[in-house]
């Protein structure tokens, strides 16, 4: 098979891409493709990888070659299934790679938060604690995990990894029914009673209909004042201007966001620009890397080649 990876820069420079190749006849790698590109760079392709890279209807029907397509994402949205499914093109994505990291990621932001790492550190390297008279510095005050709520919305595998690592902090965890659900399954709560209760709300959820926007102005009017939010599932689920007014108004204590509504972000995205010019210091922004392990970025790709493997075996893994 003739390989096309449409989008190789969203992996790091040294994840291997040897499995892959193994799998194919050749494998042609370009960091980026614009979308005037596709159709140039995949002619002769029998294999497309793509991660966010979209390829719609009138894309497809113009690459007649076209076997296979591989998103090295969860996610599908950037590919027309339907489409895909009527020129007999099987497209595959990838799950359950990133739960370690995600976890990983989470845990550490509520560390770093309740812990006050950075500020002590701070306080060191501007010398208040070699002049204090006392053997320690008191500055911000350090909170325990143990006995706080964590509200997680979406329990698949990065929620399940998430309450696992919390719950060996001692934490309490609430667990999100679906959205618009009639009935509460047993070991859930309603939406609206998590995001009451919850000390720390942390959002794992796909981005469907029911969930764009699921954080607005009047979900943040029910969470406490001290409440921690932390996304690291899509941008979409956060209306940024409604949060940016409660982070303002601390009608919310923090919030952690890995991911906004467009990847890469507009240099004047509001929420940026609160952070870099007006001091918003109760926010955090990440560029999107909570999945980005060394380890999961390489359990990923080894997946893929997993899926390669079972089409030309005539299988059915992973098929969308």
């Amino acid at each position: 098979m003739k390989a096309v990876f449409l989008d190789s820069q969203t992996f790091s420079s040294h994840i291997s891409f040897s499995t892959i190749k193994k799998q194919v006849t050749t494998l042609t790698c370009y960091s980026t493709t614009l979308s005037e590109h596709i159709i140039e760079r995949c002619a002769e392709a029998e294999l497309i990888i793509t991660n966010k890279v979209v390829l719609t209807e009138d894309i497809l029907v113009q690459l007649p070659t076209l076997k296979l397509i591989c998103i090295s994402a969860t996610g599908y949205n950037n590919v027309d299934i339907n489409a895909a499914d009527k020129l007999n093109i099987a497209v595959t994505n990838v799950a359950g790679y990133a739960g370690n990291s995600v976890a990983q990621y989470v845990l550490a932001q509520m560390l770093e938060y309740y812990q006050q790492i950075s500020h002590y550190n701070s306080i060191t390297e501007q010398g208040h604690w070699q002049q204090t008279e006392t053997f320690c510095y008191h500055g911000n005050a350090i909170t325990e995990l143990a006995g706080k709520t964590l509200g997680i919305v979406g329990y698949g595998n990065l929620g399940q990894s998430v309450a696992k690592l919390a719950q060996a902090f001692g934490m309490k965890i609430l667990i999100s029914e679906r959205i618009n659900a009639d009935n509460i399954r047993q070991g859930r709560v309603s939406f609206e009673e998590l995001i009451s209760k919850a000390d720390i709300v942390s959002l794992h959820c796909p981005q469907t209909i029911n969930t764009e926007n699921l954080i607005n102005a009047k979900t943040l009017s029910k969470m406490k004042a001290t409440t921690m939010l932390i996304n690291t599932a899509r941008g979409a689920l956060i209306n940024s201007i409604d949060l940016l007014t409660a982070l303002k108004e601390k009608q919310l204590a923090y919030a952690v966001l890995d991911v906004l509504e467009q990847e890469p972000p507009p240099a004047d995205h509001p929420l940026l620009i609160a952070r870099q010019e007006k001091g918003l210091d109760n926010l955090k922004i990440t560029a999107h890397i909570a999945w980005a392990s060394s380890e999961a970025q390489q359990r990923l790709i080894n997946l893929l080649s997993e899926n390669i493997a079972a089409f030309k075996r005539g299988e059915n893994l992973n098929r969308l």
